[in-house]
C-alpha cells in the first residue's frame, strides 16, 4: 500500500468496526442475562398471582388468559393448574394440553409439542394443586435478536458518515506532510536550504530533521566534488601545458639532443598526469565504497616487497623491510591495505633525500615507513591528509593525494594513519595502526 492516508483510513475504520462488534457482543450477552432475569421475575409474579387466586378458592378465575405483553410479539404467558394426582384442573387459553413442567417446584425448562418452555411452578400441598406459568424460550431469543437488530441498523447507517469523517480528519492531519512535499517539490536542484520546522507538528519534525541533514550532506558532497574538479583541472593543466610546449620544441628543433630532452620531459609529464588520474580514480572508488570489502589474511612483508618491486625509484635509493614484517599477518581487505601501503611508499620515495633511504618497520604490530627527506613543518602535519595539500617549499613531484588516499584506505580497514616528523634526524614517519 503506497498511500499513508488510505492505510490509516482502513486501519481506523477496521478498528472502529471491531470495537463496534465487540460492543454489540457485550451488549448481547448483557442484554440476554438481564432479559432472562426480568422475564423470570415476570413468570414468578404471574405464578404467585394465579396461586393467590387458587388459595382464594377461585380456580376458574385463575384459569383466564393472563395479560398480554405489548410490542406485537404474538405470545402470551400460559398457565396450567394440575392436581397433585396428575389431573389437569384448569389452563389458560393457548396453553398446551401436556404438562409444562415436572412435579417439582421452582424454575425448569421442558420440551412441549416441539417447543422449549421456561416454567415456574408453585406446589400447594394444602390445596393439592401445582400452579405452572411458562413462556416459550424461542420468544426470548427473538427479543435479543430484535435488540441487536436495533443496534446494528444505526451502525450500518452511521458507518459511511463515520468513514467520511475519518477520511477528512486524516486529510487535515496529514496536511503538514503535504505542505513539506509541496515546498520541496517547488525547489530547483540547487536549493539546499533547510526545510522550516516552525509550523511542523511534533510527529513530523524527525522526518523534516532527517531531510535537512540529507540536504547538508548533499551540499557538502557537492562542494567536495566542485573542489576536487577544480583542483584536478588545475593539476592537469600544468602537465598538459608542459606536454604541448615540449612537443612544440621537439617539432621545431633539428638538434637531436634537444629533441631527446623534450621527449623525456614529455614522458615525465605523461607519467605525472597518469599518476594523478590514477589517484583521482582510486580516491573516488574509496569514497564511493559504502560496504567494507571481504577481509582475509595478508602477509605485510610479502605485500611490501611486491609494492617495492613495482614502484620506480632512483637506483641509489636504499629501501629496507624489517624482518618482523615478514612475520606480521593481518586480517584485512587486501586491495584496500595495498592502496594504503603503496601510496605511503610512493610518498616516501618521492620525498627521500638523493641517495637516501626508506625504511619499513613493524613497531608493536603497526606498519611504519620512514624517509630521510625534509619532513614537514609541525603546523602543516594536521593538514597533510587534505586533498591536494602540498605544503610550503615542497619540490618533490606529486599532486597532494597520496597521503589522502592512504588515510582513507586505512580508515576503511578500521585503522588510522599517524604522521610525525622523525626525532633522531630529518624525515617523515607514517604509521598505520589499529583504531584505539
Amino acid at each position: 500500500m503506497t498511500s499513508l492516508r488510505r492505510r490509516l483510513f482502513l486501519i481506523l475504520l477496521a478498528a472502529t468496526g471491531a470495537i463496534w462488534l465487540c460492543a454489540m457482543a457485550w451488549i448481547s450477552l448483557g442484554s440476554r442475562s438481564e432479559l432472562e432475569h426480568v422475564l423470570d421475575a415476570r413468570l414468578q409474579e404471574a405464578a404467585r398471582m394465579v396461586h393467590s387466586m387458587v388459595r382464594g378458592g377461585s380456580i376458574a378465575a385463575a384459569a383466564v388468559p393472563l395479560p398480554q405483553p405489548q410490542a406485537g410479539y404474538e405470545r402470551q404467558l400460559s398457565c396450567q393448574i394440575w392436581s397433585l394426582d396428575g389431573d389437569l384442573v384448569a389452563r389458560s387459553g393457548g396453553a398446551p394440553d401436556a404438562a409444562l413442567a415436572g412435579p417439582s417446584g421452582g424454575f425448569s425448562e421442558r420440551m412441549v409439542d416441539g417447543e422449549t418452555w421456561r416454567v415456574f411452578t408453585i406446589v400447594d400441598t394444602e390445596k393439592g394443586v401445582r400452579v405452572m406459568v411458562g413462556d416459550r424460550i424461542g420468544l426470548r431469543d427473538r427479543l435479543v435478536r430484535d435488540l441487536l437488530a436495533g443496534l446494528l441498523a444505526p451502525a450500518l447507517l452511521i458507518t459511511p458518515l463515520l468513514g467520511l469523517l475519518i477520511w477528512i480528519s486524516l486529510g487535515r492531519g496529514l496536511a503538514p506532510l503535504n505542505a513539506v512535499a509541496r515546498e520541496i517539490a517547488a525547489r530547483d536542484g540547487e536549493d539546499m536550504r533547510p526545510v522550516s520546522l516552525a509550523e511542523a507538528p511534533q510527529e513530523v519534525r524527525p522526518l523534516i530533521g532527517a531531510i535537512n541533514d540529507l540536504f547538508q550532506k548533499l551540499e557538502a558532497a557537492r562542494r567536495h566534488e566542485r573542489d576536487v574538479t577544480a583542483f584536478a583541472a588545475h593539476e592537469l593543466r600544468t602537465p598538459l601545458a608542459g606536454l604541448k610546449t615540449q612537443a612544440q620544441i621537439a617539432l621545431a628543433t633539428d638538434d637531436a639532443v634537444t629533441r631527446e630532452a623534450a621527449l623525456r620531459q614529455m614522458l615525465a609529464a605523461v607519467d605525472r598526469s597518469t599518476r594523478l588520474v590514477r589517484q583521482l580514480l582510486v580516491l573516488a572508488k574509496l569514497e564511493a565504497r559504502a560496504q567494507p570489502m571481504a577481509a582475509g589474511p595478508v602477509n605485510a612483508g610479502a605485500m611490501l616487497r611486491d609494492i617495492v618491486a613495482q614502484t620506480p625509484a632512483s637506483p641509489d635509493l636504499m629501501v629496507s623491510i624489517a624482518p618482523e614484517l615478514d612475520a606480521l599477518t593481518v586480517t584485512v581487505a587486501r586491495e584496500t591495505l595495498h592502496l594504503a601501503l603503496r601510496n605511503l611508499h610512493e610518498n616516501a620515495v618521492s620525498h627521500a633525500a638523493p641517495g637516501g633511504a626508506v625504511r619499513w618497520t613493524a613497531p608493536l604490530g603497526a606498519i611504519c615507513v620512514e624517509d630521510d627527506g625534509p619532513g614537514m613543518p609541525p603546523d602543516e602535519l594536521p593538514r597533510a591528509t587534505e586533498r591536494f595539500f602540498r605544503g610550503r617549499g615542497q619540490t618533490a613531484p606529486g599532486s597532494g593525494l597520496g597521503l589522502t588516499i592512504a588515510a582513507l584506505a586505512a580508515e576503511r580497514i578500521g585503522a588510522r594513519l599517524v604522521l610525525m616528523n622523525r626525532k633522531e634526524q630529518s624525515g617523515l614517519r607514517a604509521e598505520i595502526t589499529r583504531q584505539a
